[in-house]
């Protein structure tokens, strides 16, 4: 009996559909005891909060306290400095958190916060643009996942003077913002009982075990006095990845009133304090003889943190593992800005690195009058470049050659700007995907009850992958019983602890400790027969995972993009997107589909829409809101598909599957920028492709 493999919906899928299932603003565990908060964010870059008039705010009906920095209670320290929140006068940032009003309706809370009278003593000297000559960057001691800050192979400067051929260029992709449909929230109840404060927390978080740690650290609690509960998630692409300050705000309010608060970011400040993807800049420097063999990669790359927590993404980290070359040089650089701090979105690293490293691949591939298809396989590695390693698995031409048959590539005009319907040019592109292939350590519990059926615990977070549909599925195949008899729990710290959802590591974390316990449990069972009384096991994967072989494991795709042109207007519409994924093992076909295309759809949004604009004169971002942050529509996601290639790969994890949630997002932009410029012959190496890069660049003979 099998589970793996089968389409299942998704467990919960009634439930939101029906719009039966709870997310964290709809808590009220107290019912109408709930009372609300909002916070004040600063209206200055830099400087320092002078005064607050509490008074004016309390005397307004229905105000019950207002914080900041003099009444604020005390917090621990902890490294992520963001965190906190109201602890000095300090202003980092524009948005800071620098006052909250705390209220018995979310409607009087924000009309108080809005009124608050705050006096600043700001400072007009501050520096929140990027440069790609930043005077002031450094290099990181490392870069984000522990990955090493620089890289490098050979001689790669003689072997760029040396080269046949050769592609220096820079590319840029600017700051985008996660926003996920559900905004940030928080419910926290504060009581004390025979043994003291307990902390309950209904957050909205990618990582409810890691919140509960980073709560323990600031408010001095035990961690198992205090619960965080994560049932439903909407959405997080990473910007939920880690503790943010409204759930500390949450906590800190409830304590100061004794009494459950409730807090719920609104939009706009899902642009500032929550985390963003950093601006970045990429060199790319590339040398090839006539055939198209690279003899040299370089990929020097700079981004921006906040001066108060340092975060560098691994953007360069990427470029290492994916063609062969005998030199190569990879750089990481960093100015530290007067910004909130960047954080997680969904592939990052990869996401602007891999943009960069395939848009100069289809750039050599036209200095070469060589088709980009055969420039990538020519370059086709036989083991990891970076450690000379051979991958666990590694499917990259498979993945190529089906795409381009599915596609029609051969239909494809070598030349740019060679198709012309009507108004429109047409052109294809192509770039590759990849993803590490990550494993953490997690814990998990099964019990088999004497009806039959079974519950599987871990403390994971369902963010709208399907998280709990797998995991069931796992849990049935380990346990060789029916799908149906197995009840899924997660969301919750007080669960046997696991990983945050994030890195595209779930599954294969928490689904080896699900399997582990359900196996465990399933030789017990073998022993005693059918239980009178629940038995239970409980695993731990950290030994497991540490024993693994030392082996590059990456998922890999190939991403394909049809676009249109309109040579009068410059306005680019995506007709048909193709993803090719080598993900090991596919747990769940339904699920993996939608999670491939929904990274496929972020790549374009990255390529044509998402742009957080810096404002220079009073700090932030000046589209602070879904209006003029754009990301796709319905009418932007026309034709997209996105179908695998069998792949086994037993070094993986006991399912044999590779994480497919941020893949999708890997080279779907290049894919439509290389597209662009076959259509048009339009390079654009600053995202996004707006109409107004195009339009005036086009050649007017086209428009006779």
């Amino acid at each position: 009996m099998t589970a793996l493999g089968v389409p299942h919906r998704r467990v919960e899928g009634n439930d939101k559909v029906r719009g039966t299932a709870r997310y964290t603003a709809d808590q009220r565990p107290d019912g109408e005891g709930v009372v609300h908060c909002r916070h004040v964010g600063s209206q200055v870059n830099r400087g320092r909060v002078i005064a607050v008039d509490v008074e004016s705010a309390l005397s307004q009906p229905g105000v019950l306290a207002v914080l900041w920095h003099q009444n604020a209670p005390a917090l621990d320290q902890i490294d992520d400095a963001e965190l906190l929140i109201m602890q000095s006068d300090e202003v980092h940032y524009r948005g800071q958190i620098v006052a909250a009003v705390i209220a018995t309706s979310a409607e009087t809370a924000q009309a108080a916060a809005d009124s608050l009278d705050i006096t600043y003593e700001s400072s007009s000297d501050f520096d929140n643009i990027l440069q790609r000559d930043h005077p002031d960057h450094y290099a990181p001691e490392e870069v984000n996942a522990g990955f090493p800050t620089d890289a490098r192979r050979g001689d790669p400067e003689q072997a760029l003077s040396d080269a046949a051929h050769v592609v220096d260029e820079w590319y840029s992709t600017p700051a985008m913002h996660n926003n996920p449909m559900e905004p940030h929230a928080s419910v926290a109840r504060w009581t004390h009982g025979d043994k003291g404060a307990e902390v309950t927390v209904w957050d909205s978080t990618q990582a409810p075990s890691g919140v509960q740690a980073d709560l323990s650290t600031l408010f001095g609690l035990e961690p198992e006095r205090i619960r965080v509960i994560a049932e439903h998630v909407g959405g997080g692409f990473g910007g939920k990845g880690s503790t943010r300050p409204n759930v500390v705000l949450a906590v800190m309010a409830a304590r100061h009133l004794k009494s459950t608060v409730r807090v719920v970011l609104p939009r706009s400040a899902t642009f500032t304090f929550v985390g963003y993807r950093t601006p970045t800049y990429s060199r790319l420097a590339l040398g090839a003889d006539p055939q198209g063999r690279l003899s040299v990669v370089c990929h020097d790359t700079m981004q921006q943190t906040s001066k108060i927590v340092e975060f560098v993404e691994q953007t360069a980290e990427g470029t290492r593992h994916i063609y062969r070359s005998d030199h190569s040089r990879t750089t990481h650089r960093v100015a530290a800005l007067d910004v909130s701090t960047p954080r997680w979105m969904r592939a990052p690293g990869e996401a602007p690195g891999i943009h960069a490293l395939e848009c100069a691949i289809d750039e050599l591939s036209y200095e070469l009058g060589m088709d980009p298809i055969e420039l990538r396989i020519v370059n086709e590695p036989e083991a990891d470049p970076a450690t000379g390693t051979p991958f666990s698995s590694r499917n990259v031409v498979r993945a190529l050659r089906a795409g381009a048959d599915k596609f029609g590539w051969e239909q494809r005009s070598p030349a740019p700007a060679a198709t012309l319907v009507g108004r429109k040019l047409w052109g294809t592109g192509v770039a590759l995907a990849s993803y590490p292939a990550l494993t953490s350590p997690s814990t998990a519990r099964a019990r088999a009850n004497s009806d039959g059926t079974f519950d599987v615990s871990v403390a994971a977070s369902d963010i709208g992958t399907g998280a709990r549909t797998v995991l069931a599925q796992i849990a049935a195949d380990a346990l060789d019983a029916p799908y149906s008899a197995v009840r899924l729990h997660l969301g919750d710290s007080s669960l046997p602890k696991a990983p945050g959802a994030g890195g595209s590591s779930g599954t294969s974390s928490w689904g080896f400790a699900v399997d582990k316990a359900c196996r465990d449990l399933r030789y017990q069972l073998r022993q005693v027969g059918a239980p009178t009384t629940a038995i239970e096991v409980t695993a731990d994967t950290t030994d497991d995972v540490a024993a693994r072989t030392q082996k590059p494991r990456e998922a890999f795709g190939a991403q394909f993009a049809r676009v249109s042109v309109d040579v009068d207007t410059g306005e680019v519409a995506v007709e048909q997107m193709l993803g090719v994924f080598a993900v090991g093992r596919v747990l769940n076909p339904r699920l993996a589909r939608s999670q491939l295309i929904g990274g496929m759809t972020f790549g374009l949004g990255m390529a044509l829409l998402e742009e957080g604009v810096p404002d220079h004169d009073y700090g932030g971002f000046t589209n602070e809101n879904m209006a003029d942050y754009h990301v796709p529509a319905h009418a932007d996601v026309r034709h997209i598909d996105a179908i695998w290639i069998d792949e086994e790969d037993d070094e993986l994890n006991p399912m044999g599957s590779k994480g497919i949630g941020e893949i999708g997002n890997v080279g779907s932009s290049a894919a439509i920028v290389n597209a662009v410029f076959h259509a048009c012959g339009v390079r654009v190496r600053d995202l996004p492709v707006r109409p107004d890069k195009l339009q005036s660049l086009i050649d007017p003979a086209l428009r006779e």
